[in-house]
């Protein structure tokens, strides 16, 4: 499992943790069923706190991506065609503030803005 974990982020690691294992499932790298690195490995990889990366894989689990079995690890569950939909619509919401946010930063205007987007879309569709 390639996870990539920025120590000097705004973003705390195991929010970090969590959006990248989530994406990991989304797309599919990582099967139902399949197993995660026990919290204490998946630690030494990123160089955290075993306690990170413990919040990370309990909020995964109370999400529905993942289950924890006592003993035996955590799996990938499968994701629901719906859940996978709204967390992409979710990722794609986030992104384009971003490029909002830049772009109002290099005072690019709401019209312009627009107008670059209604391209893009058109030059996509050709």
């Amino acid at each position: 499992m390639k996870i990539i974990i920025q120590h000097n982020s705004m973003v705390p690691i195991y929010e970090q943790l969590v959006n990248q294992i989530k994406s990991l499932i989304l797309e599919e790298s990582l099967k139902e069923n399949e197993p995660l690195p026990s919290v204490r490995v998946l630690a030494k990889e990123i160089k955290a706190s075993a306690l990170t990366v413990k919040k990370a894989y309990d909020l995964l689990e109370r999400e529905g991506f993942i289950t924890t079995i006592h003993g035996k690890g955590s799996f990938v569950l499968s994701v629901n065609k719906h859940a996978k939909r709204e967390n992409l619509l979710y990722s794609t919401q986030e992104e384009l503030e971003q490029v909002i946010k830049k772009a109002r930063q290099a005072g690019i205007s709401k019209a312009e803005l627009a107008d670059l987007i209604a391209m893009i879309l058109e030059e996509e569709e050709a």
